[in-house]
């Protein structure tokens, strides 16, 4: 079985979902490593840099960074349609894109959320998260440039779209792809319509 550590609203719903749709046995061990300091150090143990998801293999490996286990997953259940497989044409847009979510965007929440982690006084903690919000917003508005229907990719699901059904409610919020990336908010909308994910849903906007 999969052990998913997981925090409401972060980005462990984003495995979680993965885990649903590829139909492995999985569990689910909720945390807390903002307010529970117990929790933040069982979590650094696991991962130094204290960051969710992680994810325990049925072996006992541990795995961090969303995007190595997406494509762990994809490899584990090719039905469940998280990647186009190699040699398929889409391949390479996957690939590009999975690596631009979470080494270009997600990092913007990484400098942003807690800016006092990084840099000190007022000021400087004001201009960091709203500079990192606005280039959010910048890199949102390339995805939403190349953006397919009925999917991200087209007429295929896979796990950009997850990525963008959650991201989506984070900052700049749901309010601002309806009115900047129309496309991009459409996408969501479909899969968080998808009743086989409707639990998944409640538990992580809890």
């Amino acid at each position: 079985m999969y052990t998913l550590y997981a925090t409401s609203l972060t980005g462990s719903a984003i495995t979680e979902i993965m885990l649903a749709l590829a139909g492995v046995p999985y569990q689910i061990k909720s945390i807390d490593p903002w307010e529970n300091e117990a929790d933040r150090e069982a979590l650094r143990r696991l991962n130094p840099l204290t960051q969710l998801p992680v994810l325990i293999l049925p072996d006992g490996t541990v795995m961090t960074e969303s995007g190595a286990i997406t494509l762990h997953l994809a490899d584990v259940a090719p039905q469940a349609g998280l990647a186009p497989p190699p040699g398929h044409p889409d391949r390479p847009a996957f690939l590009r894109r999975l690596v631009f979510l979470v080494a270009a965007l997600y990092p913007t929440w990484t400098f942003g959320d807690d800016p006092g982690r990084w840099v000190s006084g007022d000021e400087a903690k004001a201009e960091l998260r709203a500079s990192t919000d606005e280039h959010r917003k910048v890199l949102w508005r390339q995805m939403e440039a190349v953006a397919g229907a009925p999917w991200f990719l087209g007429e295929t699901r896979s796990a950009i779209d997850i990525y963008i059904a959650v991201m989506n409610r984070w900052r700049p919020g749901s309010q601002w792809f309806r009115d900047e990336c129309p496309k991009l908010s459409v996408i969501a909308e479909r899969l968080r319509a998808d009743p086989a994910l409707a639990a998944v849903w409640q538990r992580n906007e809890a």
